[in-house]
């Protein structure tokens, strides 16, 4: 008599294989957070948007966008549209030069990921920072019907001008868009805008809308074009 078949051995997940954390649908449609082996992901509309395997780019916007200022200037106000993964948050509360940190996110549910989730883990002490507000609405509603000025808007709502996330979205790049940046922008002032390839389109653009010292710093990715942040100057 033949010895019993062994069960065979339960299948294992690949760290390569996405596994999908939480998953709903809002006013904007489907917002996912997956995990793939250590890194979190977001996803949109089944649209890869981040992921935490880097983040120099998102560190490089709000860095740039406070080397730009005006030397001197004490205690800048900045307002960062778009919390994702949180590195640009983390980035700026790391910073003690800055002051008033505001964060715009449309979507609830990376809001609850950060504060009562696993992305807490990132932005957990950003959170708490005194200086950290996070304001629940839409950047480009926001820009329009705000009275506050800041003296940087470092914006990462999109994988870039030229590749927006949902169609409304463009309108922030449109010339009355950037005309609303230039208001909410303090004299000396920085517009900075992160980009997952360059955009010399969005640069003329950028200059027609009165905006000065255009100019794009890039960042090398293991493949393809670089990342970019565009920036550029309210006249002081």
């Amino acid at each position: 008599m033949s010895a019993p078949h062994a069960p065979d051995p339960m299948p294992t997940r690949s760290a390569e294989t996405p596994v999908v954390l939480d998953r709903r649908e809002g006013p904007f449609g489907e917002v996912a957070l997956r995990e793939r082996g250590e890194h979190f992901e977001i996803i949109a509309n089944g649209c890869f948007l981040m992921d935490t395997s880097d983040g120099r780019s998102e560190r490089l916007l709000i860095d740039a966008a406070l080397t730009a200022l005006p030397a001197g200037r004490t205690g800048p106000s900045v307002l960062i549209g778009g919390l994702g993964v949180g590195f640009s948050l983390v980035r700026a509360a790391e910073e003690g030069r800055w002051g008033r940190i505001v964060v715009v996110e449309r979507e609830q549910a990376i809001v609850d990921w950060h504060l009562a989730g696993p992305l807490g883990r990132i932005s957990g002490p950003a959170l708490s920072d005194p200086r950290t507000g996070i304001l629940h609405t839409d950047l480009v509603a926001h820009l329009r019907t705000t009275t506050e000025r800041y003296d940087a808007l470092c914006l990462d709502i999109d994988n870039g001008p030229d590749w927006t996330v949902t169609e409304d979205n463009g309108t922030l790049y449109s010339p009355g868009g950037l005309a609303h940046c230039h208001d909410r922008l303090t004299p000396g002032g920085v517009l900075a805008v992160w980009s997952a390839q360059p955009s010399p389109p969005f640069e003329r653009a950028l200059r027609n809308a009165g905006f000065s010292g255009v100019r794009t710093e890039e960042v090398a990715v293991a493949r393809g074009v670089p990342d970019v942040v565009h920036l550029a100057l309210r006249a002081a």
